[in-house]
């Protein structure tokens, strides 16, 4: 069986989209985050980051894209992503590429600013540049949902709910309503969505 190791309010709530979208059992984990990492752990990730999954034929992965990638090519019943031979896998990689590439870490460096500068007095210009940063990106994936309904072809996919995670812990929700319409168009109608609303009782996203 695999093993997620996660926390709630973490990057691991797209691989538990993913296994629960897809109805995949697997063991959940939790790690917290002021506790120090157990030695397996820290063999499934060195980095102490979740998520982390231990795979059921041996060995282990981390990053949140490419454990959603790889679910969605061993489930592909589930259509959590643009099979191989299918013309929107190109824009599902392009997507899940930058939204893990690019997005993200913006978003860690706005939430945690004092990893990215050794000037004691340098978090406010991080936290500053790293939202500026932040809506600069929303920009771009706002203008490619433009008359869309999904980021990848004519259904949901990972990529979507990967962007949600995202959307979610932007800093200034309530103004990023107003600058990105599509991107909110998409995202409340994945806030209904029954799998994604009850995993968020967990993760408390929004």
């Amino acid at each position: 069986m695999y093993k997620l190791y996660t926390r709630p309010g973490s990057g691991g709530f797209v691989a538990e989209a993913a296994f629960a979208l897809a109805d995949v059992p697997y063991e959940r984990i939790n790690v917290a985050k002021s506790e120090a990492a157990d030695p397996q752990f820290r063999v499934v990730s060195p980095l102490g980051q979740v998520p982390a999954l231990a795979l059921p034929e041996g060995g282990s992965m981390t990053e949140s894209a490419a454990i959603c990638i790889l679910l969605g090519e061993r489930y592909p019943e589930a259509g959590l992503a643009p099979g191989l031979g299918d013309e929107a896998r190109a824009d599902f990689l392009r997507w899940m590429a930058f939204l893990s590439s690019a997005l993200y870490p913006a978003v860690l460096r706005r939430y945690y600013a004092p990893r990215y500068t050794a000037d004691p007095a340098g978090k406010v210009a991080v936290e500053d540049a790293a939202t500026a940063e932040i809506d600069r990106l929303f920009a771009v994936v706002d203008a490619q949902l433009a008359g869309r309904d999904w980021l990848a072809g004519e259904r949901l996919s990972l990529a979507d709910v990967y962007l949600l995670m995202l959307y979610s812990w932007h800093p200034e929700a309530e103004g990023a309503r107003g600058s990105f319409p599509n991107v909110e168009r998409v995202c409340e109608g994945l806030r209904q969505h029954p799998v994604l609303r009850e995993l968020n009782a967990a993760h408390e996203l929004w």
